[in-house]
């Protein structure tokens, strides 16, 4: 009677001090900023608690750390059978669970869970202690050590009282079932009835303090993901993945005293207060980071966990404060987290593609840099000349808008091409998005005259925009300059809408991604494709047929935007897989583990002054591959992977060509000459 008294009095504790400390976590969550997270497609959210949760899939990509955690994981859904029987054996001998607690097929996945989860001890063990990755710099390792010796001890204990259950003749299953508590009994051969009931007891009650004190340590431990993780994927974003969060602004009503972004912590939402709970510090994030790779301060990891920290500083004043204490929080930037870190993101996305329990790191950063920028007026000083330009000139480079079309002039050893305004050419298959950079940057205008002859020579008609194409907005918006952004949107829905453009083509995958992903939250929904899935279409219709041999071999380096951010991966590799004698080669790092080539997030228009500079880093990784041709598809990664190979030119002969480059050499016969040259 005691123990029954004592168990039902400790698991009341337990389960109060578990609710008050959860209770607590709310209504920490509940100092954030609103974000409407209600799901829209449940079946969307059934398939991610499946496959992300439940599969562990992304967990599953590091093979070895994810069968780990998978085993672990496992066992202890599994073996909550074990911990209810354990529970049920205090306050009745020979207890058995409703319906199916002498059924031996469970019991033998119990005992199997019970050495699968030791196992999973013993490989974090070797993981954390022997080999020593990285990716656990800043991570609180000593909390992990006291969580994998609990559940080794919640493990040893459930064996021991299983084993002590059969030689008293109280085990509800059948021995055949269970071999390895079969194989622990007989350590309690020739142990006198009374030992092995007080050895017995000792299990369960040991087995049930660890459980319900390992209850109580979740909430205040790193390993509060194990209560969060479901419901951070549960209200992962149902935007597109390259999509960031929209930021409505009223320009014409907006005042001095107006605050942007996230300043303080009480700015961040909910669900980004919500993704420093969930954080498991693991480091998956960080070691998959450009910056953070080339000696940046720069980690996912360390930032969200810095955001949590500061949550659970500042947090109980806020909650009991009725005196505007939230006036006096000390700002985010620099106070919690160094202006350099938040201008070190690239927005790859590498970071939300690698994290396990789908935290959402560039918003967090993103809405850093709409304070920094629009409250503050803070930001790199390189920055000023890129937004003077978009907002005056609607280009970063500042070039008039009647330029747009000077890539069409060619060279002197090409002919002009004729390029109809859209106004003038309403039945066009498609609208040629030429791109800021296509329009003013040597290299990338003739990318564009490229890809433009080989829409003819397909037989493709196609219009542009002209002088009323302005950027699209993306370096405005990644660096924080929403208004911008906004002002350029709208400006560029307005001529597509009155334009009634048809499909839209762009070699650039960042308007591609804006055009496609985030002008839907400005009411402009549009068909948009990438140059490199027009051209693999194009050749499987055979209206692009390659013909000139290309006995090189050809590498390709995956723009973010495109492959992290939008899946598309396929079509490049479609087309020069289509070229004569072309030797396709891989890249260690590519499709959805491509690493940046440093420019993106508005970081073209920033120096970067410490470490490593991130095209270097990729440009080392091409010339290791001893590849002829570094095949590119966005004008950013041309740019800063001929800058990284012009630098290194005394160690390669490396080219660095866009894949409508590529083809086109094939298509007109330009190829043989080069191979013959």
């Amino acid at each position: 009677m005691l123990e029954r008294i004592g168990l039902t009095a400790l698991v009341l504790v337990a389960t109060v001090a578990f609710l008050r400390r959860s209770r607590y976590l709310v209504r920490l969550l509940g100092l954030g900023a609103p974000d409407d997270r209600r799901p829209a497609d449940w079946g969307r959210k059934l398939k991610q608690q499946l496959v992300v949760v439940l599969g562990q899939r992304k967990l599953l990509q590091w093979t070895v750390p994810g069968v780990m955690h998978w085993l672990i994981f496992w066992g202890f859904i599994v073996l909550l059978t074990t911990i209810i029987e354990a529970f049920g054996a205090i306050y009745q001998d020979g207890f058995a669970l409703p319906l199916v607690g002498r059924f031996g097929p469970l019991g033998l996945a119990q005992d199997l869970f019970i050495a699968a989860v030791l196992a999973g001890v013993v490989m974090a063990v070797a993981i954390r202690k022997v080999q020593r990755p990285g990716r656990f710099t800043g991570s609180h390792l000593r909390e992990a050590d006291y969580i994998l010796a609990a559940i080794t001890g919640i493990m040893v204990t459930v064996a021991g009282a299983r084993g002590a259950e059969i030689a008293r003749g109280l085990f509800p299953y059948d021995t055949r079932w269970t071999p390895i508590s079969r194989a622990v009994s007989g350590l309690f051969d020739g142990v006198a009835a009374g030992r092995l009931e007080a050895a017995d007891t000792a299990f369960l009650w040991s087995h049930a303090l660890l459980i319900l004190g390992f209850l109580v340590y979740l909430t205040y431990s790193k390993h509060l993901h194990i209560v969060t993780a479901a419901i951070n994927v549960l209200f992962t974003s149902e935007r597109p993945k390259g999509a960031l969060k929209p930021m409505h602004l009223d320009l014409e009503n907006a005042s001095e005293d107006d605050s942007f972004g996230a300043g303080v912590i009480t700015e961040l939402t909910w669900k980004q207060l919500l993704d420093s709970y969930t954080c498991t510090e693991c480091g998956r994030c960080q070691s998959q980071c450009p910056a953070w790779a080339t000696g940046k301060p720069l980690s996912p990891k360390l930032l969200i966990m810095d955001v949590r920290d500061h949550l659970f500083e500042v947090g109980g004043g806020l909650l009991s404060s009725t005196n505007g204490a939230a006036a006096e929080l000390p700002p985010l930037n620099p106070g919690v987290i160094e202006d350099e870190v938040v201008w070190d993101c690239t927005t790859c996305g590498a970071c939300v593609q690698a994290c396990p329990v789908n935290i959402e790191h560039i918003d967090t950063i993103v809405d850093m840099r709409r304070n920094l920028v629009m409250s503050e007026s803070r930001f790199p000083k390189e920055m000023q000349s890129a937004l003077a330009n978009l907002e005056t000139s609607g280009n970063p480079w500042g070039q008039p808008a009647t330029a747009r079309l000077d890539w069409a002039k060619g060279t002197a050893r090409e002919e002009p091409l004729d390029v109809p305004h859209i106004s003038d050419a309403p039945d066009a298959e498609v609208l040629l998005w030429v791109g800021c950079a296509g329009a003013f940057d040597d290299r990338n205008r003739r990318v564009v005259y490229d890809f433009a002859r080989l829409l003819q020579i397909a037989g493709v008609s196609f219009a542009v925009l002209g002088p009323d194409e302005s950027c699209t907005g993306d370096p405005a918006r990644r660096m924080g300059a929403e208004y911008i952004y906004q002002m350029l949107a709208e400006q560029n829905i307005e001529h597509l809408d009155s334009a009634g453009a048809p499909k839209i083509v762009t070699a650039c995958p960042h308007c591609f991604n804006t055009l496609a992903n985030e002008y839907t939250q400005f009411g402009g929904n549009y068909e948009v494709v990438h140059h490199t899935e027009m051209l693999a279409d194009l050749l499987r219709e055979g209206r692009l047929e390659p013909a000139a041999a290309m006995p090189k071999t050809v590498t390709y380096h995956d723009p973010c935007y495109n492959a992290r951010h939008n899946d598309v991966w396929k079509g490049a590799r479609e087309v020069i897989a289509a070229i004569p004698e072309a030797r396709y080669g891989e890249l260690h790092r590519h499709g959805h583990s491509t690493f940046c080539c440093g420019a993106g997030g508005g970081r073209m228009w920033m120096e970067e002054r410490m470490g490593k500079k991130m095209n270097m880093e990729r440009t080392d990784e091409a010339l290791a591959s001893s590849s002829d041709t570094l095949a590119v598809g966005c004008p950013y990664c041309n740019i800063m992977l001929s800058d990284g190979v012009t630098e290194r030119h005394a160690d390669s002969d490396m080219e660095v060509r866009d894949i409508a480059q590529i083809l086109l050499a094939s298509v007109d016969g330009s190829a043989t000459e080069e191979a013959a040259g």
